[in-house]
């Protein structure tokens, strides 16, 4: 499968066609932003770092019966997905309070939560992804009540997932947004990447954190921290 016209460019990745209509290729870039694209930056080798540990976690997600678009891996930055017309909701679901959460309501960052906390952000950096609830999604035409379930147990499903494969790791899942898309016949994929710069990322013993947060923080040693996650979760799958 070859690339062929590029459809869509975002912050961390490129879009592409491909012979066939229903599959495209996704590359993974280097480039990194934060808060709304005000700050960028570069995050040496994070691509082809993204791109594999993505396929690996959603590979094993779709064994555990989440419908993922990963169709195969191509090269160490380039991947075939379904194509799918991604839901504009961002999904996030925490488990200790951290980032936005701590600054919205005055949490301590840290705070463990009973069950983990679910929320929907409307997709748009022009408005700056603002929360919203399942009545805003259905006004706005985003999702029906139906498709919003169904995408809160997928979510809740693979932050169960997920938290088993980072305990394995000696990490500690914080919390993590994922995206999801529909196919042509409407069902309801999750698309989009995990990595570690959709998920949080503590080690379980110091608390260091082993995220993009390194990057928004300016604390350093990010591009370590990123191999560190990639050949942690190598040697447990």
């Amino acid at each position: 499968m070859e690339k062929q016209e590029l459809l869509y460019e975002g912050k961390a990745k490129q879009v592409y066609a491909t012979q066939d209509p229903g599959l495209l290729i996704v590359a993974y870039k280097d480039d990194a932003t934060a808060f709304d694209g005000r700050k960028r930056g570069t995050i040496q080798g994070k691509g082809a770092i993204n791109n594999r540990m993505t396929n690996l976690l959603m590979a094993r997600l779709e064994r555990e019966g989440i419908p993922t678009h990963l169709v195969e891996e191509l090269n160490s930055r380039e991947t075939l997905v379904k194509k799918v017309s991604i839901i504009p909701l961002e999904v996030i679901v925490r488990n200790i309070a951290a980032g936005s959460f701590s600054k919205r309501y005055g949490v301590e960052e840290g705070t463990v939560f009973d069950a983990p906390t679910l929320e929907f952000s409307y997709k748009d950096d022009a408005l700056g992804d603002p929360l919203l609830n399942d009545d805003h999604a259905v006004a706005l035409a985003l999702a029906s009540r139906e498709e919003l379930a169904l995408i809160r147990r997928y979510a809740l499903t693979i932050d169960r997932l997920l938290g088993e494969i980072w305990r394995a790791c000696g990490i500690t899942l914080v919390d993590f947004k994922v995206e999801f898309g529909r196919l042509e016949d409407g069902r309801i994929l999750l698309a989009d990447e995990i990595s570690p710069d959709t998920c949080r990322l503590w080690d379980a013993e110091t608390q260091e954190k082993l995220d993009k947060d390194r990057f928004r923080r300016d604390l350093g040693g990010v591009e370590a921290a990123y191999i560190q996650v990639m050949e942690r979760l190598a040697k447990s799958l």
